[in-house]
């Protein structure tokens, strides 16, 4: 049921050639020739500055800076906190490793 059938591929009867290929010349006619067509560019908008939307991109960009900078440092005081608190650990278990060492 969930076998694949696979088509039978026909044997061949015979030696097989190529078909043969038949070269014919052609003469070229010269004509009018055609100047080749403009395609005129495509016009785009222009940007236009005006002092609000300077500022708005000032803002934007300040805005962005200090996201970035706000998620970098908090990124910087994660690590240096997990640092520290291991530290902590190693030498809380250093401690209690040498007390029950100098008890035996």
């Amino acid at each position: 049921m969930l076998r694949p059938k696979l088509p039978t591929m026909p044997q061949p009867t015979g030696t097989v050639t190529p078909p043969a290929v038949v070269v014919e010349p052609t003469t070229i006619v010269p004509g009018t020739s055609t100047p080749p067509a403009t395609i005129p560019a495509p016009t785009r908008p222009t940007v236009r500055l005006t002092p609000g939307t300077v500022l708005a991109l000032v803002g934007s960009g300040t805005a962005v800076v200090l996201v970035v900078g706000a998620v970098l440092v908090s990124l910087l005081l994660a690590v240096a906190v997990t640092g520290a608190s291991v530290a902590v650990c190693a030498l809380v278990i250093r401690s209690l490793v040498n007390a029950d060492a100098k008890r035996r």
